[in-house]
């Protein structure tokens, strides 16, 4: 039993989100004026446990965290309550993930939506928005370099005929 637990995909998965965990936590320590929590976050989010389609999920979750950051940074400039825009948002999000057939990457999608949009009411500045972003795609590319090169380096596993 501990074998299926303990098979290839599962240890590079690990390894992989371990990588990307590490990374943007000693950012975060060494720089504790940005939001790397956010990269924490979003790294964790793109990387897929599945050997198959790891690549082409890793695109589409990125794909999706940019739009959803993207309709976040959009909404948050739009001063309305909110909660209100939080809603808004969300519809947007689904509907243009759904025409654009994420649907596997939604959840990452609204994730980063509600990053970029979600602020404390003393510091709402714009910029917050935009460094949430810049940390959610940091994110994103990190999981999509690791996938791309645990792929490169770690050949498909042999089937029997």
């Amino acid at each position: 039993m501990i074998q299926t637990y303990l098979n290839r995909t599962v240890l590079f998965y690990t390894l992989k989100c371990l990588i990307g965990l590490s990374i943007f936590y000693t950012l975060y320590l060494n720089f504790p004026q940005h939001e790397f929590y956010w990269s924490m976050i979003s790294v964790l989010l793109v990387l897929s446990p599945e050997r198959n389609d790891a690549t082409t999920l890793a695109f589409d979750r990125m794909k999706a965290n940019v739009l959803g950051s993207s309709i976040g940074l959009l909404l948050f400039l739009i001063h309305l309550p909110n909660l209100f825009l939080i809603c808004v948002g969300v519809v947007l999000a689904i509907f243009i993930g759904l025409l654009l057939k994420l649907n596997n990457s939604l959840r990452s999608m609204l994730a980063a939506l509600v990053i970029v949009m979600i602020h404390e009411k003393t510091d709402s500045s714009w910029k917050i928005a935009l460094e949430r972003v810049g940390c959610v795609m940091a994110g994103c590319i990190l999981a999509l370099l690791l996938t791309l090169i645990f792929d490169y380096f770690s050949p498909a596993p042999k089937t029997e005929k």
